[in-house]
């Protein structure tokens, strides 16, 4: 008799143990759920910039992050140089100078120039006496009275002389010297080089007094009017890139100032590296760019209608990412109270100034409710605090 009350009572204690166990995940599921949940008066909500409400579907573009540069197409960036090389004279351009097109960038002097005139003027000398002898030899010629070998022979005279007047006058132009003005007795040892575009001095070689030759280059000019980005894309994203794609860019030292571009050529080569070029022309001209300037850029190659909230309706804490519920309101005596409860989210793509998200409870319907779009960071503030000096929870 004794036995049998033994086993009653152990098998009593067991299955007290085991409802003691089984019940306390409960327990802690119910605390964890008050940990994420907060109350407001009508008097703290009204202090607030609280807003709820719906969220709304909206347009979000998907980005692909990439890196790039600030460059110019190759009719963009101009080597100056100068025929038949010379002596610079004078020069105040800088790196950074800005000029116009026709402005005045140097002055070269060269001793051959002198040279090049006085050809000019010899060989205009000269084509009076060979057209006067040409044409009297074509007259006599005609009335054959002179062989047609002499006739030939001022013909070629007088027709290479033209041929060299105009060469000379080509090869003066050529180095900046109006033949006009050496016809009327102007002769110039310095030559004046003018600037072919409007644009940005990039480099400087060459320093006043210095000989060069003709192939050596003075200086170099940017069309600073026909900068673009240029970008490099990965091979597994080159699929999704088309022209007219959405580009927003930023400068490595400006990270705060996004300007934006539009993707206008698609290179058709994979290098080494499994990557693209892309070229996107600006939307605005902005001076502040040079050419070779480091740029951080996303690329919107698709748009998807996701649900999204404002940038201010989430909330970060250890971590995670939260949005608030309203859970409604309630009496509590003679106070009106206002439930909130905080879910975990993941965020998604983020676009002028909105965010799309999934929530990390799948089951969860966001169109079915209500929730802090505006100022949730007041809630998140009240909730740790209650949290803090109440050992628990936000109530």
């Amino acid at each position: 008799m004794k036995n049998i009350y033994i086993t009653i009572v152990f098998i009593v204690a067991l299955m007290a143990t085991a409802c003691k166990d089984k019940a306390q995940p409960m327990v802690e599921d119910d605390h964890k759920a008050e940990e994420n949940q907060v109350e407001l008066t009508d008097a703290q909500l009204a202090q607030t910039n609280i807003v709820i409400g719906k969220v709304e579907k909206r347009k979000i573009g998907h980005e692909i992050t990439v890196n790039g540069m600030i460059d110019v197409p190759p009719q963009g960036n101009i080597s100056v140089t100068v025929p038949y090389g010379g002596f610079l004279k004078y020069t105040e351009m800088l790196p950074g100078s800005r000029i116009k097109k026709g402005q005045v960038i140097a002055t070269v002097e060269n001793p051959e120039f002198i040279e090049f005139q006085r050809d000019y003027l010899e060989a205009l000398a000269n084509n009076d006496y060979l057209k006067a002898d040409f044409e009297r030899q074509q007259t006599l010629n005609d009335e054959n009275v002179t062989s047609t070998k002499v006739f030939q022979k001022a013909k070629s005279m007088f027709l290479t002389n033209q041929a060299n007047i105009k060469s000379l006058e080509s090869k003066l132009r050529l180095i900046g010297i109006n033949p006009s003005s050496v016809k009327n007795g102007t002769i110039s040892t310095v030559v004046n080089v003018y600037s072919p575009i409007n644009g940005v001095v990039r480099e400087v070689y060459i320093n006043t007094g210095k000989y060069f030759n003709p192939q050596d280059v003075l200086m170099d000019i940017t069309d600073a009017t026909d900068l673009h980005v240029e970008l490099k894309v990965y091979e597994d994203d080159i699929h999704l890139i088309r022209n007219g794609q959405r580009i927003r860019f930023r400068l490595a030292n400006a990270p705060e100032k996004w300007m934006e571009a539009e993707v206008f050529l698609i290179a058709n080569n994979v290098r080494d590296d499994r990557s693209i070029t892309i070229h996107g022309h600006l939307n605005e001209k902005n001076e502040e760019l040079l050419p070779g300037m480091f740029v951080n850029a996303a690329i919107e190659v698709e748009a998807q209608e996701r649900y999204a909230v404002p940038e201010e309706a989430i909330v970060r804490f250890e971590a995670k990412q939260y949005i608030f519920k309203s859970l409604g309101t309630r009496k509590e005596g003679e106070n009106t109270m206002h439930d909130f409860e905080m879910l975990e989210i993941i965020k998604g793509n983020e676009e002028e100034g909105f965010v799309a998200l999934d929530f990390v409870d799948e089951t969860l319907d966001i169109s079915a409710m209500e929730i802090v779009l505006k100022d949730a960071f007041t809630l998140l503030a009240k909730a740790k605090n209650s949290e803090e000096e109440g050992g628990g929870h936000g109530h």
